[in-house]
């Protein structure tokens, strides 16, 4: 057991989440280990959280941050909470571009940090934050500093440098998968990339919506969307859709079954993983798969409960 410690700051309580292993869901895959690591034990609450603390810290430390700027990106909700609650901790102004149909919990949260929210059209998605925060910024420069998370090499700096360190200091010695969603894509970029320098091979399974108009928020279905310069598709071994009802199935799995009340894009990666644990079973083989839960389930009450008599 690890004894409690004290910190100075919030910032440092900011990784090593638990894993958790996984046995209900799995029971159709024995002799598969099936672990969540569970990012939302971050204070934040989500996987964003490592990311988000790093663009800032990285462009206070180099001077593209200064406390006279204000920190502005766009975001679907865990980015921009996690902005907000280490803008505070660290005296920095945030501003976010969100499209206006985030859950109501996003929007609760990060304006509670002080934060002011500038909404885009939920039609276009977080493409369409995009374009307005790049708007926002082309016409005052001086008075912002855009981190980009989609194009910011902190990103999936803090995935290489935290999430894959924290993997294999737990079950490297064992670990044949891992799973994770393709939003920014800095969480399978930076993991999979420490992962790959491990003594045994490892296959990194990317998970994506299985169709442009999707249930999976923060998810990106990357052929129909703007591609994140971050992203590059020789990192993942493969990649492989999920469906809206399948990651909303998962969910509410995991939530009676293993008591985990976790997001949708959550759903779709343990759904992706347990079927590989699955598929291993079938061929007799052993395994053991690791799959990210980016956040908890509260984030996505009542705005999005009653869409699910949607056929996606």
């Amino acid at each position: 057991m690890r004894r409690s410690r004290r910190i100075e700051s919030v910032v440092d309580a900011v990784g090593n989440t638990p894993l958790l292993r996984l046995r209900n869901v799995t029971a159709n895959a024995p002799g598969v280990e099936v672990y969540a690591k569970l990012e939302f034990a971050n204070p934040g609450g989500s996987v964003k959280d490592r990311p988000a603390l790093r663009m800032i810290t990285d462009a206070l430390a180099d001077g593209r941050l200064t406390k006279d700027k204000i920190l502005i990106d766009s975001t679907s909700g865990n980015t921009g909470v996690a902005y907000s609650l280490y803008g505070a901790a660290l005296g920095v102004k945030v501003h976010l571009v969100m499209p206006s149909n985030v859950s109501q919990a996003r929007k609760d949260i990060t304006q509670a940090f002080g934060t002011e929210i500038i909404y885009s059209d939920p039609l276009e998605g977080s493409d369409g934050a995009i374009r307005m925060v790049r708007e926002v910024v082309e016409r005052d420069r001086e008075r912002y500093f855009y981190p980009d998370q989609y194009a910011n090499p902190s990103n999936p700096r803090a995935h290489y440098e935290g999430t894959g360190r924290e993997i294999l200091e737990a079950v490297g010695d064992r670990i044949t998968h891992f799973v994770a969603g393709l939003g920014t894509t800095g969480t399978m970029m930076g993991t999979t990339r420490r992962l790959k320098e491990h003594v045994r091979p490892i296959r990194c399974v990317a998970v994506e919506p299985e169709d442009a108009l999707h249930g999976l928020e923060g998810l990106k279905h990357l052929a129909s969307s703007i591609v994140p310069p971050i992203y590059d598709a020789g990192v993942p071994d493969e990649t492989r859709p999920c469906s809206t009802e399948d990651g909303w199935d998962m969910s509410d799995r995991l939530a009676r079954e293993e008591g985990l009340h976790v997001g949708h894009s959550s759903g779709a990666n343990i759904f992706i993983a347990v079927k590989i644990a699955e598929e291993l079973a079938q061929r007799g083989e052993k395994g053991c798969v690791v799959a990210i839960v980016a956040d908890r389930g509260d984030r996505y009450f009542a705005p999005l409960k009653w869409e699910r008599r949607y056929i996606w």
